[in-house]
């Protein structure tokens, strides 16, 4: 089973590292104007998304309380279904406020769970 969890923590720490590859010097105005870049940085957050699904509740309480996990999760539905209602500003919060905590979050749980890392 840690295996597992182990598996889905490292798809969040690649989707946060394929979103900066993105969108590493680039404006919000990418998210308007380059539609393959926009649907790229919904993909990888659903990736992200979903990933944390599969982490115990326990970890995310013991290792990452400040994370809103909840809404985390949510995103991805959001992304899924309301694809059209998705406020861009919003998205690129996110990119620039909220991954460097989830990332830490990650790292913390492995550390703590993953001997390996």
């Amino acid at each position: 089973m840690i295996e597992r969890i182990k598996f889905r923590l490292h798809d969040i720490e690649a989707a946060i590292r394929d979103i900066r590859e993105l969108l590493d010097h680039k404006t919000i105005n990418a998210l308007y104007t380059e539609r393959a870049t926009r649907a790229a940085f919904e993909r990888f957050l659903e990736i992200l998304s979903e990933a944390s699904r599969h982490v115990p509740e326990e970890w995310k309480a013991q290792c990452a309380p400040e994370i809103p996990w909840r809404r985390v999760a949510d995103l991805g539905n959001q992304l899924r279904h309301g694809y059209k209602a998705i406020d861009v500003e919003i998205l690129w919060t996110i990119y620039e406020d909220d991954l460097a905590a989830l990332e830490h979050a990650v790292e913390r749980m492995l550390g703590t769970y993953c001997s390996d890392g």
